[in-house]
C-alpha cells in the first residue's frame, strides 16, 4: 500500500479524547458533538478539554483526518486488488490492458474503486458526513492527506477532470443513500454497476493531453 502523510501528532490524551468524540459522533450524530457532551463522556471539566484542543473545530479536524486517511486506505487497497486480479487473469491466459468492464483499465479498476468507496463511507456514515459535508478545513489538516486520499480517484480514471466526476459521482451516490432518497425498492448495486460502466467507457475515448497531468486534489 502507497505511504500516506502521517496525520497530526496527538498526545496520548488527545488521542483518548478523539476517540470519544469519535464514538460520541457515529452514535449520536453531529450536533451531538460538543465539547459539554465529550466532557460528560470522558467523566471530566469541559475546560479541561481546551488544554489538549484549542476548540471544538480542532477535535473535527483531527477526526476528519482519520475518515481521510482510512477512506484513501481503503481505495488504494481496491486499486491494488483489482491490479493483482487482472494481473493473475493475463497470467492464466485472460485479457488485460483494454478499456470496458472487463479491461485493466475499465469497470475493474473502477467498480472496484466504487465498491471501496461506498463500502467506506456507509461503514461510518457520521463521519464520511463530517469529512464531506461543508467547507474542508484544510488549514488544519496534515499537509497531503486530502490529497494522498483523493489520488485514487485520478489513479483509476487517468485524468482530473474525469477523477472530478467519478469522485462527485460516488459522493453523490452516497449521499443520497444515506439519506434515504432512493424510491423503495431501487437496485442501488445496479445503479452503482451502471455509473462504473459508463466511466469505463469513458476511458476508451480519445483525451486532450493538456488535461492529463495530476490534479492537486480530485475532490477540489
Amino acid at each position: 500500500m502507497n505511504d500516506h502523510p502521517k496525520p497530526s501528532r496527538l498526545t496520548p490524551r488527545a488521542a483518548q479524547i478523539v476517540s470519544a468524540a469519535r464514538a460520541l459522533l457515529e452514535e449520536e450524530g453531529r450536533d451531538a458533538l460538543t465539547m459539554r457532551a465529550l466532557a460528560d463522556r470522558l467523566d471530566m471539566r469541559a475546560p479541561s478539554l481546551y488544554k489538549h484542543f484549542p476548540d471544538k473545530a480542532a477535535v473535527e479536524a483531527a477526526l476528519i483526518e482519520q475518515g481521510l486517511a482510512e477512506v484513501g486506505a481503503a481505495l488504494y487497497e481496491a486499486l491494488e486488488n483489482a491490479a493483482a486480479t487482472t494481473t493473475g487473469a493475463s497470467d492464466a491466459g485472460g485479457r488485460s490492458g483494454e478499456t470496458g468492464a472487463d479491461g485493466a483499465d475499465g469497470a475493474g479498476a473502477i467498480g472496484a474503486l466504487l465498491r471501496a468507496y461506498r463500502a467506506a463511507a456507509l461503514a461510518r456514515p457520521n463521519l464520511y458526513r463530517l469529512a464531506t459535508e461543508g467547507r474542508l478545513p484544510r488549514e488544519r489538516l496534515a499537509p497531503g492527506l486530502e490529497e494522498w486520499s483523493g489520488t485514487p480517484f485520478f489513479l483509476a480514471a487517468g485524468e482530473p477532470y474525469l477523477a472530478q466526476a467519478l469522485w462527485s459521482f460516488a459522493h453523490g451516490m452516497v449521499i443520497l443513500e444515506l439519506d434515504g432518497r432512493y424510491p423503495e425498492g431501487s437496485d442501488l448495486e445496479l445503479t452503482w454497476e451502471e455509473g462504473a460502466r459508463a466511466f469505463a467507457a469513458r476511458l476508451g475515448l480519445p483525451r486532450d493531453p493538456a488535461r492529463l497531468s495530476p490534479p492537486r486534489d480530485p475532490a477540489r
